[in-house]
C-alpha cells in the first residue's frame, strides 16, 4: 500500500491563512516515523467518543495495536483520528482502520514495533490485532518553535493532505 496524498492544501482555519506555504508529505512522514506516543480517537456503539494513547510503526501507512474499549469500537465503527503527542508540530490523520491479517505484513510491522521501542512483538503471540489507518485526510502544521509566540507561523504551514477513498 503507498500512502501519498493526491494533494495538499490550506485548510480553514479562525483567522484566516496567509499566504500558502504548504508543508511537504515528507515532512510528516518524518514526524509519524520518528514520533513514539500516539492518540487514537474511536466511537463507542452509543456514540460517546473514547481516545487512549498508544504505539505506532509507520510502514508506509500507520500501524498500531490496542485492546479493550478501542478494539470493540473499532469493530463496530472503524472510523478513526490519530494525532501525535506532539502539540508543536502537529500531524492529524483521519480515515478508517483496517486489521491487518497478512502474514508477511505482521511479520514486518512486529519488526519495526521490536526495533522502534525495543519491545519483542511475535507475529505468531500478539497480544491483540494490529490496525492500518487507510488515510481519508492528514492536517499538519508547526505550531511553536523555541517556545515563541508563532501565530503567524501556526497559519502559515497549516497544510491539509487528501488521499485516495
Amino acid at each position: 500500500m503507498v500512502t501519498e496524498p493526491l494533494d495538499a492544501s490550506r485548510p480553514f482555519m479562525f483567522g484566516g491563512i496567509p499566504e500558502p506555504a504548504l508543508l511537504p508529505w515528507s515532512w510528516a512522514v518524518d514526524r509519524l516515523t520518528r514520533e513514539g506516543s500516539f492518540w487514537i480517537a474511536t466511537t463507542r456503539p452509543d456514540g460517546r467518543p473514547h481516545t487512549r494513547p498508544v504505539w505506532a510503526v509507520w510502514r508506509d501507512g500507520l500501524h498500531f495495536s490496542t485492546g479493550s474499549a478501542a478494539l470493540r469500537n473499532l469493530v463496530t465503527n472503524p472510523e478513526i483520528t490519530v494525532h501525535l503527542d506532539s502539540g508543536s508540530e502537529v500531524v492529524l490523520l483521519e480515515g478508517t482502520a483496517q486489521q491487518v491479517t497478512e502474514r508477511d505484513a505482521l511479520v514486518d510491522i512486529c519488526e519495526a514495533y521490536t526495533a522502534k521501542y525495543g519491545y519483542p512483538m511475535d507475529p505468531d503471540h500478539l497480544p491483540g490485532p494490529f490496525w492500518t489507518v487507510r488515510l481519508r485526510v492528514a492536517f499538519g502544521w508547526v505550531a511553536d518553535q523555541a517556545g515563541r509566540d508563532n501565530s503567524s507561523l501556526f497559519h502559515g504551514t497549516a497544510t491539509k493532505w487528501r488521499f485516495a477513498d
